[in-house]
């Protein structure tokens, strides 16, 4: 499966702040939560914070988001 660009996943740009980064990810973690979305549409929310908070991690970390930036998903998958 081909992953998404993590600034489109956050929806910042690639000039966003850790700011805005932390804002972004903040807003999408409270909406996709396991614990705010049961029943039909809980598998698809687990899926998007899953998705959400593996972005955030590598964005907000300056040393991932520069290999990332210089090299998309290869310099930063293990």
């Amino acid at each position: 499966m081909e992953k998404r660009d993590y600034y489109e996943i956050l929806g910042v740009a690639k000039n966003a702040s850790d700011d805005d980064l932390k804002k972004a990810y903040r807003k999408l973690a409270m909406k996709y939560h396991p614990d705010r979305n049961q029943g039909d549409g809980a598998k698809a929310a687990e899926e998007k914070f899953k998705e959400a908070k593996e972005a955030y991690e590598i964005l907000s970390d300056s040393t991932k988001r520069q290999a990332y930036d210089q090299f998309g998903h290869q310099g930063v998958d293990p």
